[in-house]
């Protein structure tokens, strides 16, 4: 029986993948390693990990478990079965207010944040990924980060686990029961832990090595103290499998103590002429219970001396001078100034470059966390094309750490690597660097060999460190683990391998191999494509942000593939090469929103719609080039078409049935795919709208008078009538005069040309549009207001697709969306009467990018008792006219919210644009409306 038919024994279709372009998406994680899998699978309970353990057996075939994927050590490849996690698996649920939260395996770091928010609590672990790394892997690599220190850490906060052997037995910590029946039913482990224990405590040498090596942070090879702080073996494991790497069990549920969110913080950048100097200073600053103490070498802030609010002395810093960000957090003002009170003396000791700055100021906090946490991405964005972005982590003991530094810094100079920076958690003696390596060449792979071992030289005999004190031992260095403990540590985490899987079907090589040469097998090699492609370091920080996660690609998986094809191109495979390119255009293409918000979590700044949008313009013929711009040219007669469809349609329906016209662009899709299909939503369009001319002013006079001119989008004249009348009303309430361009009819913004790719038709209706606007707007004497919020965006980014009069004609312009003009200039003319209790707003795409989620908050607070923003709110996929064309994209994109939602009953749901808010009414089951709609309803 093949692979593929004994999978689909266990699971549904849907969640096996075994097509070629399923298998290299997930070829790559955010290591510097590559390995194809033989098969996806998603399974989402614990019978089916069950039986895909049972199978893994059958079959001798080994299962690599994956959550986000943000591993920077290749424990989450494999060229087995990759068991993917992310799609599931995301249920969070904070308990005993707050104290401890609950978490699956796919729930994403900064979300369980977000639940335990209003608790004052949060997790332990902050991993610098937590934007995008998922439970399963912050507690299989025993993650930490910047400010929770060894004490924090995945492994001591955690309180009760969920784990499924690979036998297949399931056991959970929380219940007494399982603590006598891991005894009877597992007697070979639990006596194989029991005794190893024994061991341990009876050889002091190896007590005191262990001790030792988890005063700071380290992540190498399993968590041996688990030994010494647990006596029973069922903890011993639960503690075992924390920092395991995936390589002992599946966890599939959690129980983590929280610790407190502190609300009150005190920050400064501390400068010292050299890195010894600096890293000789954190002993001292460390008793001042300072929360945070991160360095940076010189070359790394070089790296960001150019980001945008970056204080320009920066430039002019000494060449070997070094810096650390101090921060005081604290639960209350008066216990903040007493802590910085009583570090005052200190500071005045150090040899500081200059004075220290403290500020509570949250911008400027903001700006020097920006500062250290942008080294990575911007040594990452300038390395040169076809190489890998290098992140390793080591420890070496405080004292020593400014030695360190200088030593690793020798070693780039000996190695030439000319851009390597250092920075990290000095306050654990836990530093990272980032260097460019290509593994393009046999060449490429010795010198970084080389590299290599000098290092893990440097760390384990001059200072006896750890090679991993954060991101676990994975590919990177797991044959240096019998090297970094011990031939009788190594031993033992061999015995504990054997034991919990005898088989080795669970992630092989990582933490126990036979192959001395692991780190430098499997490497990732980056093939030269195009631009957006050759800058992704693979992190996987746009996942979460991307509206077709859960049914086709990713932006990460879809330059994967773009990769895989490059390499299969040159490689000469061609059936490999087209047959990733017949379903990358599905996949890849046509399930893309390109809403952009990808590059609002990229560390290297990648809008992967905008490669998407240059494919596609691509893949477009001269022919239908041409019927575009011809369409656009005569946008009038199509959105007269489009209006006249959608009453017809109406109409059919409710005379034949509401399942005719469903039916009907159902079959004529398969002749046109490029017609849309049939939604439910269109049968609650109000079709017609009246405009009203120049309005009066009605009501007492202002001050100031105000007069705008109002451009409704075009998918408000072909669907949302009711959003141009309520404008009209809510003006005419404010006391604000209302223009509008003429003719009304055939304007457009261009949006329905640009996210297709049709670039001559989308530059057309830019050029129109300033030409209508400018005329109506009195020469950019009126303000212009747009009523959908991705319209507003697409104006404000057109500028490199005009003339360059209509680009003089831009910059004099004043746009504003309906969200600005609603907050800074409705809402104080308005009388507002009768507010909601509770309402909830749907935050589009543009409104996030455009960064005024805030002013749409004030909208909300201004004429509601409360206003929610989901926690989980998000690209509903709908782009346009992308959800009409695949709603599998928008129900996928939109369940997460949607479930949130629906928890509750609101008294008005709204949004800023007509089509997000018809895909929102589709999931919630509610009618969402425009803000224009709740403004009028409120006031009088």
């Amino acid at each position: 029986m093949s692979l593929e038919k004994a999978l689909l024994r266990i699971l549904p279709a849907e969640r096996v993948k075994t097509r070629l372009i399923d298998r290299y998406a997930y070829a790559s994680d955010a290591s510097h390693f590559y390995l194809v899998p033989q098969a996806v699978v998603q399974p989402n309970t614990i019978e089916e990990i069950r039986r895909l353990f049972a199978l893994a057996h059958e079959e001798k075939i080994h299962l690599t478990f994956r959550a986000g994927g943000t591993s920077l050590s290749g424990q989450s490849v494999t060229d087995g079965i990759l068991v993917d996690l992310s799609n599931y698996w995301r249920k969070v649920t904070p308990e005993a207010d707050g104290q401890q939260v609950r978490v699956q395996p796919a729930v994403i770091g900064s979300y369980v944040n977000l639940a335990l928010k209003k608790y004052g609590k949060k997790m332990g672990p902050d991993p610098a990924s937590i934007n995008a790394a998922m439970m399963g892997g912050i507690l299989s690599n025993n993650s930490s980060g910047m400010c929770c220190g060894v004490e924090f850490n995945s492994y001591h906060t955690l309180r009760a686990i969920t784990f499924v052997l690979p036998n297949g037995q399931v056991f959970n910590t929380e219940n007494p029961d399982d603590y006598e029946r891991f005894e009877k039913e597992e007697p070979n482990l639990f006596a194989g832990l029991k005794q190893m224990r024994l061991d341990i405590f009876r050889n002091q040498e190896l007590m005191a090595r262990i001790r030792k090596k988890y005063k700071q942070k380290n992540t190498v090879g399993y968590c041996m103290n688990a030994f010494v702080d647990y006596e029973h073996p069922l903890d011993i494991l639960a503690h075992l499998i924390i920092g395991g790497e995936g390589t002992l069990a599946f966890i599939a549920e959690a129980v983590l103590d929280t610790i407190p969110d502190y609300p009150y913080k005190m920050t400064a950048m501390l400068y010292f002429d050299s890195p010894e100097v600096a890293c000789n200073a954190i002993y001292d600053l460390k008793t001042t219970g300072a929360r945070a103490l991160e360095f940076m070498d010189r070359a790394s802030l070089r790296s960001v001396e150019d980001m945008p609010g970056v204080p320009d002395f920066l430039r002019t810093l000494p060449g070997a001078a070094s810096a650390i960000l101090i921060e005081f957090q604290e639960s209350t003002p008066e216990e903040l100034a007493a802590r910085y009170e009583a570090a005052k003396s200190m500071f005045a000791e150090l040899p500081l470059l200059f004075p220290p700055d403290f500020t509570q100021d949250p911008a400027e906090q903001a700006l020097m966390w920006k500062i250290r946490k942008g080294m990575y991405p911007s040594v990452a964005g300038m390395r040169a094309k076809g190489t890998s972005a290098l992140m390793e982590d080591f420890t070496f003991p405080v004292e020593r750490l400014g030695e360190a530094v200088v030593d690793v810094q020798k070693l780039f100079d000996k190695h030439a690597y000319e851009n390597g920076i250092i920075f990290g958690h000095a306050k654990d003696g836990n530093l990272h660097f980032v260097v460019s390596q290509s593994y393009a060449t046999e060449e490429d792979i010795a010198a970084y060999q080389l590299f290599n071992d000098d290092l893990f030289d440097l760390v384990l005999n001059k200072y006896d460190g750890a090679l991993k004190g954060e991101h676990s031992s994975g590919r990177a260095v797991s044959a240096y683990i019998s090297r970094e403990w011990g031939t009788e540590a190594y031993e033992i985490m061999k015995w504990v391998k054997r034991l919990v899987d005898p088989e080795n079907l669970l992630n092989p090589g990582i933490v126990i191999t036979e192959d001395p040469l692991t780190h430098v097998h499997h490497l990732k090699v980056m093939p030269v494509v195009e631009e957006e492609v050759d800058r992704c370091i693979e992190c996987g920080f746009c996942e979460s942000a991307c509206p077709s996660r859960d049914l086709t690609l990713t932006p990460r998986r879809r330059i994967g593939v773009r990769r895989a094809i490059k390499r299969a191109e040159m490689a000469g495979d061609i059936a490999t090469q087209k047959a990733l390119l017949e379903d990358y255009t599905y996949e890849g293409l046509e399930t893309c929103a390109t809403d952009g918000m990808c590059a609002t979590k990229c560390p290297v700044d990648i809008n992967t719609g905008d490669l998407v949008k240059r494919l596609r313009r691509e893949n477009h013929s001269p022919r239908q080039n041409k019927l575009a711009l011809q369409v656009a040219k005569r946008f009038g007669w199509f959105e007269r078409t489009a209006r006249l469809g959608l009453k017809t349609g109406t109409g059919l329906n409710r005379l034949l049935g509401t399942g005719f016209m469903p039916g009907l662009t159902g079959m004529a899709r398969k002749i046109l795919p490029v017609l849309p299909n049939w939604s439910g939503q269109f049968e609650k369009l109000q079709l017609n709208y009246h405009l009203n001319g120049k309005s009066k002013r009605t009501g007492k006079k202002k001050k100031t008078a105000l007069e705008v001119l109002y451009f409704p989008s075009c998918i408000s004249r072909m669907m949302g009538g009711e959003m141009i009348d309520a404008f009209q009303s809510v003006c005419r309430k404010a006391d604000v005069a209302v223009s509008f361009p003429k003719p009304v009819t055939g304007g457009c913004c261009g949006q329905i040309f640009s996210s297709k790719g049709f670039a001559d038709a989308y530059r057309y209706k830019a050029n129109e549009a300033m030409e209508r606007l400018w005329a109506a707007s009195d020469v950019g004497r009126l303000l212009v207001v747009a009523d959908v919020s991705s319209c507003t965006q697409t104006l404000l980014g057109s500028r490199n697709y005009l003339s360059e009069e209509n680009q003089a004609r831009f910059d004099k312009l004043q746009i504003l969306d309906i969200v600005d003009f609603a907050a800074d200039h409705l809402i104080g003319r308005l009388r507002i009467t009768q507010p909601k209790e509770k309402v909830v707003f749907h935050p589009v795409c543009s409104v996030q990018k455009m960064g005024t989620v805030a002013k749409l908050q004030a909208i909300g607070a201004a004429c509601s008792a409360r206003a929610d923003l989901p926690v989980f709110a998000a690209c509903c996929g709908m782009a346009g006219d992308r959800g009409f064309l695949y709603p599998e994209l928008t129900a996928a994109a939109t369940k997460t919210e949607a479930a949130e939602v629906r928890q509750e009953t609101y008294d008005g749901y709204y949004s800023t644009s007509k089509t997000c808010e018809l895909a929102l009414s589709e999931a919630v089951g509610q009618d969402y409306e425009s803000v224009l709609r709740l403004l009028d309803e409120v006031s009088e």
